[in-house]
Parts: structure tokens; C-alpha cells; sequence
């Protein structure tokens, strides 16, 4: 399907983003998804969060960008004049979440869909040094800011007779290994938050979905380590060679992605699809490496591979 240029970049620098709503070809070329529609998205400033925000402008929608990332706002607003709002907001804030809704009705005069996407690595810290504070930290900043990107968006998608929700939470917090526990254990409530208030919210029309990524290029693993400066950079280029190898598919996982995923939990395409998770990993989940890798190691595999070999064939 034919990718369309985002607002504010030349024709040349427009990331392929193809259409992620299973519409016909002639209707891909044609239609903006979300014309007319209002989207809040958290942590819209950088990563996933901008790749999202970019794909739903070139759909047609307006976006107010809630980050705390003010000069990085500021460039988007310049970028995107008319069509994007920033609003500083610190998702452990409960005035400042309430603040970004409210923030999109006023300028954009409505409130249809919300990805609630920002976040962090969390507390790096094992069960065993784990202090209340580091918990309470990363369940604010990674769970309770969900929850409460909801509870303020609500009243507004009520008043325009519905509206679609999408949560980032993680492979993580699907199962052990991916994360340390304090993200992974707030990723699998983002999961399970989804699922009951799909069920709560489904009497308004406002459907809610979430997505699992997988290991998806951003700053989330040298930032959330707290790496920064030259290291940084050649972390993350290291990173960069590696993501390729890191699941059955090989190729390294993008923003881009994760928001056409997004896409296509929020468009009206999906409008029978609630109280779920996508998972968009390239596989990784699939089983252990030895599954889908024929190089990797597996000791069971080891011994009945040899066993075979030395066994003397049945008469």
C-alpha cells in the first residue's frame, strides 16, 4: 500500500508507514483514518510516542503531545503548526494528566482517542534491594499513570459518544526475563487494567486495547540505566547491530512499528476488537531461542542428537 508523507517532512524523508487498518488499496490512497479526530498521546515527544503521534497526523488527526520534554514540544508545534498541541505533563502527575485532556478539548474542542504511551525503564533494582519509594516510582510512572489517563479522558470521549483507548505495556510483563520485576510486574497490570476496563467501558463506546512490544530500538535501555553522553552512543550502536538477531524475525523493531499497531487498535477498522493485547515482538515470545534458532544451544537436543548417532539401528 502506497505510504503517505507526513505533514511538516519533504517527500524524501517520510518513513515508510504503511496503512495499518486492512482497508482496500483505492480506499488506502484516499482516505485519512482519523479525520476529525482528536488524539492525546503521552510521551509523544520522542521514541514510539513520536513515531505515533507523525503516523496519526499523516491520518489526519489532531494530536496533543503530553510530554515533559518542553523543547522538543516546542519543535513539533513549529513542525506541525495547527495540527499539534503540546502540553507539559508529568504522567505521575494526577493535575497534570487531568490538565493534557482537558488541554485537547480546549484547543481542538474534543477528546477521541488516547495512546497512553509514556514512560521508562523503571527501578533497576532486584526484589531483594527493592525499597518502597523505588517501588511506588515505577508503579506511578508505568501503571497508575494509565489508570489515570483514563479516568480523565473518559467524561470527554462520553461526550462525543465514545472513543478508543491504547496502553503500551510490554512482553515484559508477559512473562519473566524480558525486564527487572518492578516493570515487568507494572506491565502485566497495564495488561490485565486493559482487560476490565474494556469491560467497564464498553457501555460508552469507548473501546480499550493494549500493546506488547518487543525490543524495539529507542533510549529506553541506555536511559533507564543511566547512561548517557559518548557511552550512550556507542551503546546504543551496539544495540542497533544486535536487534536484527534478537527474535525470529530478523529485522530490528521499530517506532514505526509499534505505531502502526497502535493504528490499527484506534481506527474504526478495529471496532470489534477490545479488552486485548497485541503483541508485536518479531516473535520472540514464540518459546525459547533454541525453538526458532538452530544455532542456539539446547541441551536436550544435545543428548538426543547423540543418543541417535550412537544407537544401533533396529533389525
Amino acid at each position: 500500500m502506497r505510504s503517505r508523507a507526513l505533514p511538516g517532512r519533504g517527500q524524501g524523508q517520510s518513513p515508510s508507514l504503511s496503512s495499518a487498518c486492512g482497508a482496500s488499496h483505492q480506499e488506502s490512497q484516499n482516505v485519512e483514518r482519523l479525520q476529525n479526530k482528536v488524539a492525546v498521546i503521552t510521551g509523544g515527544c520522542s521514541g514510539i510516542g513520536l513515531a505515533t503521534t507523525e503516523l496519526f497526523l499523516a491520518e489526519g488527526a489532531s494530536v496533543l503531545v503530553a510530554d515533559v520534554q518542553d523543547d522538543r514540544g516546542a519543535e513539533l508545534e513549529a513542525r506541525f503548526q495547527g495540527r499539534v498541541k503540546f502540553r507539559h505533563c508529568d504522567v505521575t502527575s494526577e493535575a497534570d494528566i487531568a490538565g493534557a485532556m482537558q488541554a485537547a478539548v480546549d484547543h481542538f474542542s474534543g477528546l477521541d482517542l488516547l495512546f497512553n504511551n509514556a514512560g521508562a525503564g523503571g527501578s533497576p533494582l532486584m526484589l531483594e534491594e527493592m525499597t518502597g519509594e523505588a517501588w511506588d516510582r515505577t508503579q506511578s510512572l508505568l501503571l497508575r499513570s494509565v489508570a489515570l489517563g483514563m479516568r480523565y479522558a473518559i467524561p470527554h470521549m462520553r461526550a462525543r459518544g465514545g472513543g478508543a483507548i491504547v496502553n503500551t505495556a510490554s512482553i515484559a510483563g508477559l512473562q519473566a526475563g524480558f525486564a527487572r520485576i518492578a516493570y515487568s510486574v507494572a506491565k502485566a497490570g497495564v495488561i490485565h487494567l486493559t482487560k476490565t476496563a474494556a469491560a467497564e467501558l464498553a457501555r460508552y463506546n469507548i473501546r480499550v486495547n493494549a500493546i506488547c512490544p518487543g525490543y524495539i530500538l529507542t533510549s529506553i535501555f541506555t536511559a533507564s540505566t543511566g547512561i548517557s553522553g559518548a557511552a550512550a552512543d556507542g551503546a546504543n550502536a551496539a544495540l542497533r547491530q544486535i536487534a536484527p538477531h534478537a527474535q525470529p524475525i530478523h529485522a530490528a523493531g521499530s517506532p514505526e512499528h509499534i505505531a502502526r499497531a497502535c493504528l490499527y487498535l484506534i481506527c474504526p477498522e478495529a471496532e470489534f476488537v477490545t479488552g486485548t493485547h497485541l503483541v508485536v515482538d518479531g516473535g520472540m515470545t514464540i518459546g525459547p531461542r533454541s525453538s526458532w534458532d538452530p544455532e542456539a544451544p539446547s541441551a536436550i537436543r544435545d543428548v538426543l542428537v547423540k543418543a541417535r548417532a550412537s544407537s544401533t539401528p533396529a533389525v
